[in-house]
């Protein structure tokens, strides 16, 4: 065993003990009970769905016709259309109050700053009624302006985090260099956070994704609301479980896809090398890095 392999397991066994024969047992009978009692929850589900007859076909004949397949496509396609407009605006909304957050400008940080923490304070359901109601503005406009005014203020607060996270000697070396301040955000600061924030912003941008749900109080005809159309019928006797059991997969189907998004742009920025982060260290004479004249 060289030196170097006998400290490389020095650093590995001083975070945590290797588990010995019994730890392992243990684990493994800890591993076998949780395992028998989800399969026992699950089971336990079960038995009371079919027990309440959710399961007849009574509850879930409704899915067969082809005006609750069109009510229920039409509710997805306004989430999906709501949750874009509200990704994007928060995007640009959370880059813009970053940017004042960042500002050298005292009167101009002092506002980006009471505007990221009063929207961040507010609940999300009373600024879309207020803007539905007080502002008489129409369902989509409503929700929209409701889902970007509080994650924006959210991700202007994951993106200032993210700059301030970058290596105070990659700014100043910059500066150095003769790079004005738009370039030192745009070439140094932003490549090396951006990896940082990528979880993040998709771990907000699925918030935004469930919260378009809050749209059915204001009457937008968004999934939920077309599934609370289904479920409130008497014609169909109230599937409300059903409704459940179909509307449920398809947003946890939705927000795992954005995850799964997120770590494939990940893995695509390690491997693609125009994708590293610009890190500026000695420099030879007469070199310039891009942007500067």
């Amino acid at each position: 065993m060289t030196a170097h392999t006998l400290h490389g397991d020095q650093e590995s066994t001083a975070l945590y003990d290797i588990p010995g024969p019994s730890a392992e047992r243990r684990h493994f009978l800890y591993g076998i009970a949780s395992t028998a009692a989800i399969l026992a929850l699950f089971g336990w589900i079960l038995y009371l769905l079919f027990d309440t007859d959710q399961f007849t076909a009574a509850k879930w004949s409704p899915f067969e016709y082809q005006g609750i397949q069109r009510l229920l496509l039409k509710g997805l396609w306004n989430t999906l259309k709501a949750f874009a407009y509200a990704s994007v605006l928060s995007l640009v909304l959370g880059a813009v109050l970053a940017t004042g957050r960042l500002s050298v400008h005292r009167p101009l940080r002092w506002a980006a700053t009471l505007c990221v923490e009063f929207f961040r304070a507010m609940p999300v359901l009373v600024m879309i009624f207020f803007i539905f109601v007080a502002l008489k503005v129409q369902p989509l406009p409503a929700l929209v302006a409701g889902l970007t005014l509080y994650n924006g203020s959210v991700l202007a607060e994951v993106f200032r985090t993210g700059i301030n996270s970058v290596e105070r000697g990659q700014r100043e070396a910059a500066y150095a260099l003769g790079m004005r301040k738009t370039q030192v955000m745009t070439f140094v600061l932003a490549p090396q956070a951006v990896r940082a924030m990528l979880p993040t912003i998709i771990s907000q941008l699925v918030v935004a994704l469930k919260d378009t749900s809050l749209g059915f109080l204001i009457t937008y005809e968004e999934f939920l609301h077309a599934g609370k159309l289904i479920a409130s019928n008497l014609d169909y006797d109230l599937p409300f479980i059903p409704v459940v059991m179909v509307i449920s997969p398809i947003y946890i189907g939705m927000c795992m896809l954005l995850s799964w998004f997120a770590t494939w742009m990940a893995r695509r920025q390690r491997r693609n090398p125009k994708a590293e982060a610009t890190v500026i260290g000695p420099a030879e004479a007469g070199t310039l890095l891009p942007g500067v004249r």
